[in-house]
């Protein structure tokens, strides 16, 4: 009873001290600009946000803690952002917001957001997708590194999201003869999960699909100049949805994705799998989607004729710089 009487008197005074020091007492950092910063800059971040997220979370509702912060510290982030320097950034006004890092010393880069479990789902069935023909890794690699090479994969600059891509690969291996994947939303559900009110099923007993593929012995090298071949010359743009959850194209008409609805221009059309009123292709605008068929083309044509083509392909895209007269 001692020993119990202790910790607690002990737990109390450690959180007078905290509130003493990190509530009455601000510290500098918070006091920078006239911003108020979260409490986790006070060098408590233990005490302070996380029992208070815990809690939320205790009572199902975390998702309120994320929203109430990203409310009340909103003027800091865009502030951070404007201040960050190539390394670091935020997109605050992103869909998704999200901070996108990069190691200065590796190049190696990751994007960072919070509380988008609809994203753990998606992200399970592009693994699934992978784990049933190595193929679909292989050109998912090779086509995220050319568009990064290329310039073509920031959606904030009008183009398409390494997701997108991905998405593009799998419908492409859908529609090869024979079918190198499956449609694992086409078929009996033996994975569920509801999402904020979306219903996410599909089939992820892959184990039992490693032969689907099979039948198609394409090598990746032609499967990568079919895939830029599909996209400069074959894919009807003005028509025609891609839908991996369809395993097929869909017509725009059936999505009503034939004009522009705000800023949701429909120029290429990907239909999310599991969030269908969601087109990853709508950033794209009149210039952006000109810039990427001409890639695609490129692509195709150094593909073809090229004797060692890796080397072309993967050019970094260095933009034009005007005359001055």
């Amino acid at each position: 009873m001692e020993t119990i009487t202790f910790f607690i008197s002990l737990l109390v005074l450690f959180a007078s001290l905290y509130y003493f020091f990190c509530k009455i007492i601000p510290s500098p950092r918070q006091q920078v600009a006239g911003y108020q910063l979260p409490l986790g800059s006070t060098g408590w971040p233990i005490i302070g946000e996380t029992l208070e997220y815990l809690s939320t979370a205790r009572d199902g509702v975390p998702e309120k803690f994320i929203a109430d912060r990203r409310k009340k510290y909103s003027d800091v982030s865009a502030s951070s952002a404007a201040a960050t320097e190539g390394s670091c950034k935020a997109l605050t006004r992103a869909r998704v917001p999200i901070v996108k890092l990069m190691d200065p010393v590796t190049g190696i880069s990751c994007d960072i957001c919070i509380n988008n479990v609809l994203a753990v789902v998606n992200t399970k069935l592009l693994r699934d997708y992978a784990n049933i023909d190595a193929r679909l890794r292989q050109l998912a690699f090779i086509v995220k590194h050319w568009a990064k090479s290329r310039g073509v994969d920031e959606t904030y600059h009008g183009t398409l999201s390494s997701y997108a891509y991905v998405l593009m690969c799998i419908h492409f291996l859908q529609q090869r003869r024979p079918a190198i994947l499956p449609c694992l939303q086409g078929m009996r559900a033996t994975y569920s999960v509801t999402v904020e009110n979306i219903e996410c099923a599909f089939f992820d007993r892959v184990d039992k699909l490693q032969d689907f593929g099979s039948h198609n012995r394409e090598t990746i090298a032609e499967l990568v100049w079919a895939f830029f071949n599909y996209w400069a010359y074959s894919h009807d743009y003005a028509n025609t949805v891609i839908s991996v959850r369809r395993g097929r194209t869909i017509s725009k008409r059936e999505k009503d994705w034939t004009r522009r609805i705000g800023n949701d221009r429909h120029l290429i059309c990907i239909e999310d799998p599991f969030e269908t009123s969601h087109d990853l292709g709508r950033v794209v605008d009149k210039h952006s989607i000109k810039v990427l068929r001409e890639e695609f083309e490129r692509a195709a044509e150094i593909l073809q004729y090229d004797a060692n083509p890796c080397v072309k392909l993967f050019e970094l895209y260095v933009p034009s710089v005007l005359p001055f007269h």
